[in-house]
């Protein structure tokens, strides 16, 4: 499941997983597994292209979320991670703003959803996965990130060693 969030001309999708209680009322879960049966060779689709090339077409020299933030903006990712967190988007530019959260989000990964981490947000779990020189296989890879986030991962880092 998912809401729809309208900002700065932009409208995009928030993931959550919706789970029924037994009273019958249900809580909404926050979702970071993205997209399912995607070919783990074409990857999955640049959520955020638009927003960068819209900085660049700008002329944008700085992309940092604390950039933005300190000069009073409320940037897409802001509005992404405020949805993600039922949170407001003024308090999420404050927070990374004053240097108390920060929003990890290169402008060379537009595929990425925008995460929050802070002290004022929802703890993180990041989980490791990488192939090594004695062994490379890019399918097990993907499907250890897609089980971690399935389980409750937010982020994932790639601590590759190997060949490519």
């Amino acid at each position: 499941m998912s809401t729809t969030v309208s900002h700065g001309g932009f409208d995009f999708e928030v993931p959550f997983r919706r789970i029924n209680l037994t009273n019958g009322t249900h809580y909404d879960a926050y979702d970071t597994t993205g997209p399912q049966g995607v070919d783990p060779r074409e990857g999955i689709a640049p959520l955020r292209a638009a927003w960068i090339a819209e900085r660049v077409a700008r002329g944008d020299k700085n992309f940092s979320q604390m950039h933005y933030a300190r000069q009073g903006v409320i940037t897409p990712e802001m509005a992404f991670v405020a949805a993600r967190e039922k949170r407001d988007p003024e308090f999420v530019r404050e927070e990374i703003a004053i240097g108390r959260a920060v929003i990890p989000a290169n402008i060379n990964h537009p595929e990425l959803e925008p995460v929050i981490i802070g002290r004022n947000f929802r703890t993180k779990i990041n989980a490791n996965i990488g192939n090594s020189a004695t062994h490379s296989s890019i399918s097990e890879e993907v499907e250890k990130m897609q089980w971690s986030i399935m389980w409750g991962a937010d982020t994932v880092m790639d601590l590759s060693t190997g060949h490519n």
